[in-house]
């Protein structure tokens, strides 16, 4: 049984939508009907507050089983076992939904190893990021093959030669064999056996964070309507801006937008700085602390690798901040110049307002 992904660009009738939400309600289906449901609505306009008001679905769970929903149609297209698909159609949406970072190709064959090894969501995750990692070598590892097993196996290899403590070492040897399936791979691995040789680590450089803390760094973004002599005309041309917090991302109503920051050196001297919002939990080294909106300047004439930066690429037709231990084969789009959080405002109002003193 080959199912087909449905077709989530046209629009919905109010009744078509409707019955949609009755189904999500009820929850008819599987969990992919569910995800191609919640998509189809989205397209079509429907927020996920009022999905989540109409069947119960928060938000979270919406976009899980849209992009959970995602991989399964490429297993579809990548023609996987039915078996597999049988196996992902149950309670598995979100081991699915952590093989998202994968090319089609490595999603078919990670989703066989995670259904062969039984792995849950976490151990999934670990998964595909080996696999996304090993694919990045220019040159296979010696040894080892492209095969997600061995991907994998690889990451434990790697790691175990990194650990002095011999408990540690055997558990993380244990685990590269559970994965190997080449014959160079289960003897690269069974050497530490006899190797005792610790490889140097090479961690991740630290994240330089700035906090906005003063108001005078809140900046304010003016309507730029040239220079004089000016004409009526001019000034009608401007539009209005809307400013969304708590970094003040200024839109245009004929297109494009503007951010403000403070003149920090750092920013002053980059040449293409461009500014990027994302989760705190979304950076390569998730920040400490609660999960928050922060903004990621990027330094686009900057595309050389450096071991001690971070850099913006594309995976999966889609912009992501990444570390590279060596010197990667896919192209930097630019640097990370720095990433800021939003300043603490015990109460907003009060930058807005003059003082005022009891008599």
């Amino acid at each position: 049984m080959e199912e087909k992904a449905q077709d989530t660009s046209s629009h919905l009738s109010k009744e078509a939508a409707q019955e949609l939400m009755r189904s999500l309600l009820h929850k008819e289906g599987t969990w992919v009907d569910w995800g191609r449901a919640c998509q189809q609505l989205q397209k079509s306009g429907y927020d996920t507050q009022t999905i989540f008001e109409a069947t119960g679905l928060q938000t979270i769970q919406q976009n899980l089983v849209i992009i959970a929903a995602q991989v399964y149609d490429s297993l579809v297209k990548a023609a996987v076992s039915e078996d597999t698909l049988a196996y992902y159609q149950g309670p598995k949406s979100d081991i699915l939904y952590e093989l998202r970072i994968l090319t089609q190709e490595q999603r078919a064959s990670a989703a066989e190893l995670a259904k062969e090894k039984k792995l849950e969501f976490d151990a999934t995750k670990e998964v595909a990021k080996a696999i996304q990692e090993f694919s990045r070598f220019a040159q296979t590892p010696a040894g080892f093959t492209n095969d997600p097993g061995d991907a994998v196996a690889y990451q434990y290899w790697k790691r175990a030669k990194q650990k002095k403590d011999l408990q540690d070492r055997a558990r993380l040897i244990a685990q590269g064999l559970k994965f190997a399936r080449s014959q160079g791979a289960r003897e690269a691995i069974e050497k530490l056996l006899s190797d005792f040789t610790v490889a140097p680590t090479q961690s991740a450089p630290l994240i330089p964070i700035y906090r906005l803390e003063a108001e005078e760094e809140l900046a304010r973004i003016v309507p730029f309507a040239g220079a004089l002599p000016l004409k009526l005309q001019d000034l009608e041309k401007i539009s209005p801006l809307q400013v969304e917090e708590p970094f003040r991302v200024t839109h245009l109503a004929n297109g494009g937008a503007v951010i403000p920051l403070p003149g920090w050196q750092i920013i002053l001297k980059a040449e293409e700085p461009i500014a990027i919002l994302c989760s705190s939990d979304r950076l390569p080294k998730p920040l400490p602390g609660k999960i928050e909106q922060v903004l990621v300047v990027v330094e686009r004439a900057e595309q050389n690798w450096d071991i001690n930066s971070y850099f913006l690429v594309e995976q999966q037709e889609q912009l992501t901040f990444q570390w590279f231990e060596e010197e990667p084969n896919i192209p930097i789009l630019g640097q990370v110049l720095l990433v800021v959080r939003p300043k603490k405002i015990l109460d907003e109002n009060n930058i807005l307002e003059p003082w005022q003193m009891d008599d």
